[in-house]
């Protein structure tokens, strides 16, 4: 199928005839510029500059990503032709040919006749030229604004003017004077200092009989050379009006003819060559190869200047990088390579016009010729360059606007800017953002500075570059502190960088410090940046958001949100996922280093953010809580002043349990901080809003000592329902981490508080807790007698959730008396009331307890089905718990469906995840289950290994219900194994604890094995 995107003229999709609707003008430009930049990665800073210029919206990429997705309808005109818009880390790119792009096609097609022009083949070169003529529709991105879609203009208008004049040559070199005249006359009067241009005009009307129009011509380009740039115009133009005025015929005026290629108004070429020394290199592979492809590009391989922006944080190594890439390709760029220091690391930042003078110079121009104003510097400069393969580099930018002028125009020469900032101002850039060093190549270029003959301990150096961040600058001043100390080992510069004040503050050498260089950084933001800077360095966790922000410097979400844009633009702070910020840790550390020195945060200032930013995760997680976790009993929240404004990520359960999750490490740092610097009052009140999420997410050993602590307290306090809520907190975590008596007894300490209070809705909340507890230990009558009780109850209150909550329980407990009937009713009415109310754990836990009843009732296909189901929607809810649970039930349904290495890897999956969070009684039901699958696949020994290990698990935590199936399990292995003696004795046991649990049909199933064994050992006897 036919299939173009026309840049030319309106930009728009068309495929077989037919054009594709975009919509917008801001769909349009989006369009454009990810076509121009066809199969080349565009970032997305990139594309908001070019779509809205220095005036983003407040959400520009979730705006940006809504246009994306109109240009993905409106290309599927072209159906499985459809190029793909392939979305990456903070970029996007166009996978379709160039040769698709109409403007991208166009300036192709006149590069290419360019040099066949100057081979001589005239004919193949007109081709082309006709060729690109067919693709021009207009002015290009007609009704487009904005200083990107200016710029491409322009520079198409550049390759326009290469088209004409490479026709008009090929004209005059046919002879064909009068045909060039209309051609070029039309750009003279657009182009007033272009010599060649001139030249060529001025020998087409002297070779039309238009003597004194040319005569003219030559005389008003001479004036406008000398006064818009500065210098007398080129010998050529010069010799053509020698010429005109002696009379030669006008074929003998031509380049050629007088032996030139092409006219020069400049002075004899310098080839500039100032790039700093190359140091032998360590790493940045993938980055160089980057680099270096895009580089080598042919000469004129593009019509606009290849523009290469190397960014990243301060040390990070991005002049290095540049200087090795200038080093690497220095046959590549045959006119020169010239570095230029512009910015942040001067006393005084250059202005375009002192760069462009400094520019101007390096190439031969002498100073005091050169004109003073920045449009005619501007103007000289692109000429120069116009035919020179450089390599400039343009070090430590410090704006776009910086930069704009120094771009030249179109010329194959390269240019490499380097910068603290993201640049997403300047057109066509294509931009290389550095991170710091692996580990491995961060210890390569310690060893690779340190040099051979020093001996080195491999555990020192992994340990060095690590307190160093990995930071290139940090590294090798780490290691020339150890040159410079001939008697040190790495044991004792790590000591040394291990020591008081902090890893910044030794990271200095006689001539850098670490804390210089992030100071040019800090020193460049306004006011509001540096605050949020330093307000930063109080935030202990490693990621934070926009919420936390505004919380610690008092500013509103959306101004947090402005300023770590800007931050990020500064390098200052990386955004590893959407709205997920983060900040280097000696960067943290200097901005610690700021809020300690007084200077700008007295310790007031500094007390209050502290407070705000514990106020405001703990008040978003009560919010999140109560979403996640509905069904628990709460206090009211009071532990601070301050309002925490709503967080939008938080909308409905789902999203509240992923914000819980997110935000794992910073609430166990809240804590960590409460437990160090807050009130008992504040500690009881925020281990009472985590306690669901500290309990689901496995952190059994952080939640245990601060339950009790909130338990004391809340006695001490004289408050008995916060005491009884609290006792519930802690009883859930004990009975998680399977310590099943402590959790009963909490639970029952609990329940008498409440009943004491005739507080109705706390109280079946502790029977419910009780339950799980008394379920867990094999008390099945005791369950189903406490839980139709509670459901009496319950029915009364209308609550649906604890109502449904009420039946899944007694479901389990009917079905470990055998009571199947009763117990699937019980898993069907809770799914639908769970159901009803879009509870989605409830819903799990419904589907995994029906799945349950199908395997106990000999049907593990409907098992799988349920389980599958199940799992489907514990992915909703992030809980690993959940998930390996889910995977162990699965895995036992695999082995009964005679899938036993499906089955044996499922538990290899969950084990560990099990062990991970503290679920000791769901590790002993794995280890069970694992042995039965190593049984089924006829592997005995392994089996009873895990058997013996389960059966340790569940009799430490007194998990009777679990022994019971251990023993049995165990005895069919020995059997197996031939230790018959050893089986029997554990079927008796099985059997005992069976008849004490009051669960038939797990004492059936013993009883049938030890009549079987007792039968078989009898017939041998006789």
């Amino acid at each position: 199928m036919e299939f173009e995107i026309r840049l030319s003229g309106s930009v728009e999709i068309r495929a077989a005839g037919r054009r594709s609707g975009l919509g917008s003008t801001k769909t349009r430009v989006t369009l454009a510029a990810l076509a121009w930049d066809a199969r080349r990665t565009v970032s997305v800073d990139t594309l908001i500059h070019r779509i809205w210029d220095e005036h983003p919206p407040s959400k520009a990429r979730e705006a940006l990503h809504a246009h994306i997705s109109r240009i993905r309808g409106a290309l599927r005109i072209a159906a499985v032709d459809a190029p793909a818009i392939v979305s990456r880390t903070n970029s996007y790119s166009l996978e379709i040919d160039p040769a698709q792009v109409d403007l991208r096609c166009y300036t192709s097609c006149v590069e290419r006749a360019r040099p066949l022009r100057d081979s001589g083949d005239g004919e193949a070169a007109l081709r082309l030229l006709n060729r690109a003529d067919s693709l021009w529709h207009g002015e290009p991105l007609t009704g487009i604004t904005g200083s990107w879609a200016e710029h491409l203009r322009a520079a198409i208008g550049e390759t326009g003017l290469v088209a004409a004049m490479t026709r008009a040559e090929i004209l005059l070199d046919g002879g064909n004077f009068a045909g060039v005249v209309p051609l070029l006359l039309p750009l003279a009067e657009e182009h007033p200092v272009d010599e060649a241009l001139a030249e060529r005009l001025a020998v087409a009307l002297y070779g039309s009989n238009r003597t004194a129009e040319a005569t003219r011509l030559l005389q008003r380009t001479r004036q406008r050379v000398v006064r818009d740039i500065g210098l007398d115009a080129g010998r050529g133009l010069h010799r053509v009006h020698q010429g005109i005025l002696a009379g030669t015929p006008a074929a003998a005026l031509l380049p050629r003819a007088g032996g030139e290629k092409r006219p020069s108004s400049r002075p004899a070429r310098r080839v500039p060559d100032n790039v700093p020394r190359d140091v032998p290199w360590a790493g940045r592979r993938d980055e160089l190869r980057q680099l270096t492809s895009a580089l080598r590009e042919r000469p004129g391989a593009s019509d606009i200047v290849t523009v290469e922006a190397i960014h990243g944080m301060g040390g990070v190594g991005k002049s290095a990088l540049a200087v090795h890439l200038a080093h690497r390709l220095r046959d590549q760029f045959p006119d020169g390579r010239v570095f230029l220091p512009l910015g942040s690391r001067r006393a005084e930042p250059l202005t375009p016009v002192r760069a462009l003078t400094e520019l101007l110079r390096l190439l031969g121009l002498p100073k005091k010729e050169l004109p003073r104003g920045l449009d005619e510097l501007v103007a000289l400069w692109r000429s120069v360059a116009r035919d020179r393969r450089m390599l400039v580099i343009l070090d430590d930018a410090t704006s776009s606007a910086q930069i704009r002028p120094l771009l030249p125009g179109a010329s194959p020469t390269a240019v490499v800017v380097t910068s603290r900032r993201r640049l997403p101002g300047l057109p066509g850039v294509r931009p290389v953002s550095l991170d710091v060093l692996p580990p491995e190549d961060a210890v390569a270029l310690f060893s690779q500075r340190l040099g051979g003959g020093r001996d080195t301990d491999p555990s020192d150096v992994a340990e060095i570059v690590r307190i160093c961040g990995y930071l290139p600058l940090a590294v090798e001043i780490a290691a020339s502190r150890l040159l410079a100390r001939g008697s040190w080992t790495t044991s004792d510069l790590l000591r040394q960088l291990g020591g008081g004040g902090g890893h910044l503050a030794q990271l200095r050498d006689v001539e850098r410090t670490l804390a210089h260089v992030f100071a040019v950084s800090y020193d460049s933001l306004n006011a509001e940046q540096q605050l949020v800077f330093r307000r930063i360095g109080m935030h202990v966790g490693t990621e934070f958001g926009a919420g936390a922000i505004a919380a610690v410097t008092g500013s509103s979400r959306e101004v947090a949100e402005r300023v770590l844009e800007e931050l990020l633009a500064h390098s200052l702070v990386s955004e590893s996922t959407p709205h997920r910020f983060a900040m280097h840790d000696l960067l943290r550390d200097y901005a610690r280093s700021l809020i300690e020195a007084g200077d700008s945060d007295s310790e007031d200032d500094v007390r209050q953010a502290a407070q705000r930013l514990v106020g405001h995760y703990v008040q978003t997680a009560d919010r999140a809580d109560r979403l996640a976790y509905p069904f628990r009993s709460r206090t009211d929240l009071d532990v601070g002043d301050s309002t925490t404004p709503p967080c939008p990520e938080i909308a409905d359960s789902r999203s509240a349990e992923q914000w819980l999750i997110i935000e794992s490490g910073n609430l166990l740092d809240t804590l960590d901080w409460l437990v160090n610097h807050g009130t008992e009052h504040q500690l009881a009140v925020s281990v009472h809003v985590l306690a669901g999420w500290l309990d689901m997410e496995g952190h059994l050993a952080a939640a245990e000592p601060l339950l009790r602590r909130a338990v004391a307290h809340w006695g001490a306090a004289g408050d008995s329902v916060a005491r009884a809520r609290a006792l519930l907190d802690l009883c859930a975590v004990y009975t998680h981490g399977s310590r099943y008596d402590e959790a009963i007894s909490a639970a029952r300490e609990a329940a008498a508080v409440a009943r004491s209070l005739r507080d109705r809705e706390l109280e079946s909340e502790c029977i419910h807790q009780l339950s799980i507890s008394l379920w867990q230990t094999g008390q099945y009558t005791l369950v189903r007698s406490l839980q139709k009780d509670s459901l009496k109850l319950l029915l009364q209150t209308g609550n649906v959730l604890r109502i449904a909550r009420c039946k899944n329980l007694l479901g389990i407990a009917h079905l470990h008396l055998g009571e199947n009937e009763e117990a699937l009713a019980c898993f069907n009415s809770s799914l639908s009331d769970f159901s009803e109310i879009g509870y989605n754990r409830g819903r799990y836990t419904a589907l995994n307890n029906t799945a349950e009843f199908h395997k106990k009732n000999g049907r593990p296909e409907s098992a799988e089905v349920a389980y599958r189901q199940a799992m489907a929607v514990a992915e909703q809810m992030g809980n690993p718990r959940d998930k390996a649970t889910l995977q162990i039930n699965l895995a036992s349904v695999m082995n009964d469906l005679g899938r036993t290495d499906e089955a044996l890897s499922m538990y290899g999956l969950a084990l560990p995840v099990l062990r991970d969070v503290g679920d000791r009684r769901a590790e002993a039901i794995a280890l069970t289950r694992t042995g039965r699958a190593y049984r089924a696949a006829g592997r005995v020994e392994e089996a009873l290994r895990q058997h013996v290990a389960a059966l340790e698990v569940a009799r430490a935590i007194h998990a009777a219900g679990e022994e019971v199936d251990v023993l049995y399990d165990l005895a069919l292995a020995e059997r197996d194994a031939g230790r018959t003696a050893d089986a029997v004795a554990h079927l008796e046991e099985s059997l005992v604890a069976s008849r004490r649990l009051d669960a038939p049909a797990e004492e059936a199933r013993a009883a049938g094995v030890l009549a079987e064994l007792r039968g078989e050992r009898t017939a041998r006897e006789n």
